[in-house]
């Protein structure tokens, strides 16, 4: 039996999520849902939808979707919406977690690698975060957990640029993409996302495609999002890269390199800077050129949380260069490079 594809929305308060969610639980999408919500949410879908009586933990909806709420931990619950499923009770294809505005998604992505009877049941898909264009300058000032959640992105969705000018929402688009290159955004108007946008995204397939957009490896600080026409005329936003008006402590920063990397070594360093900034260490991702292997070898990791693939061969002709991209909090960024060329074969 194939593996239930799971999705993890987070994002900031007022950004869409409940109507995005309230959507997928009601709208006539012809997919099969089952949506796992945290109940410790501040505004909580089930005011507006589930008037049914809340002693009932799973409620069936009109279109075919299951709600659930979380009592217990997000095991349980995973392993509960599992065995009804397979007893016949429940029927659904995929599963969305929300999570709080406040809440670290980074637990909630662990969960799928660590616990071996989940990892059996459930496949995550990637983690989806939705920012308020209107606000998100400024909770991203005020608050850590909202600069965590655009660092764990693999899709960031912009909500409510019809609120603010063209600039504004260029200027925080240009914000995003330093703090998270790695994750496409996309302009939504009111959590009117379409589903086909949400789903199957791959963020954690560790051979879908690496998605550092390929402007950001340019040398450091030229042609960040030009993929917008208009941001030409705005080209101050972009000149000086490190002189911006916020300094977020949630960074990214890419390394690359034409020489191969010796396996060991590499496997040794990353995995003693993962015992000391694990918790820092937000997402990193990476393609590597490694002596002795005519394969690309994939790797990606989630806090503490590492795995590693084998990819594709390079291609005839292929340049072999090793691109990772590190996103964290306050990570020594020449702490992390100084010690990558050491791993060089």
């Amino acid at each position: 039996m194939s593996l239930i594809p799971v999705t993890i929305l987070t994002g900031f308060l007022g950004s869409g999520k409940t109507t995005l969610l309230k959507r997928v639980l009601t709208e006539s999408h012809g997919q099969r849902i089952a949506v796992i919500e945290n109940e410790f949410g501040e505004e909580n879908i089930d005011n507006d939808i589930l008037v049914a009586d809340t002693e009932e933990q799973i409620i069936q909806m009109s279109n075919g979707c299951v709600c659930c709420t979380i009592r217990e931990d997000l095991r349980e619950t995973l392993a509960d919406l599992a065995k009804q499923r397979k007893a016949g009770t429940l029927a659904f294809d995929r599963v969305v977690i929300e999570t709080t505005g406040v809440a670290d998604p980074g637990p909630v992505a662990q969960t799928f690698f660590m616990d071996d009877e989940i990892a059996e049941l459930y496949l995550l898909d990637s983690i989806l975060t939705l920012v308020d264009a209107k606000h998100g300058n400024q909770q991203l000032d005020q608050r850590q957990e909202a600069r965590r959640q655009v660092g764990f992105a693999d899709q960031i969705f912009m909500s409510k640029t019809d609120l603010v000018s063209a600039e504004e929402a260029d200027a925080l688009a240009h914000r995003l993409k330093h703090m998270n290159p790695r994750a496409p955004q996309k302009r939504v108007h009111f959590g009117e996302v379409p589903i086909a946008e949400v789903f199957d995204l791959k963020g954690f397939n560790l051979n879908a495609k690496l998605d550092i957009d390929p402007d950001f490896l340019k040398e450091e600080g030229h042609g960040h999002g030009h993929h917008h026409h208009h941001d030409h005329e705005h080209g101050e936003h972009c000149d000086h890269p490190h002189h911006h008006a916020h300094d977020d402590d949630v960074k990214s920063f890419v390394y690359k390199n034409t020489k191969p990397f010796d396996a060991t070594k590499l496997e040794d360093f990353l995995g003693s800077m993962v015992q000391i900034y694990g918790p820092k260490m937000l997402r990193y991702k990476g393609v590597l050129h490694v002596k002795g292997m005519e394969r690309k070898v994939v790797f990606q990791g989630v806090h503490q949380l590492m795995g590693s693939d084998m990819g594709p061969k390079w291609a005839a002709g292929e340049q072999k260069i090793s691109k990772l991209v590190f996103i964290g909090i306050d990570l020594p960024q020449d702490l992390f490079k100084a010690g990558l060329d050491q791993c060089l074969a």
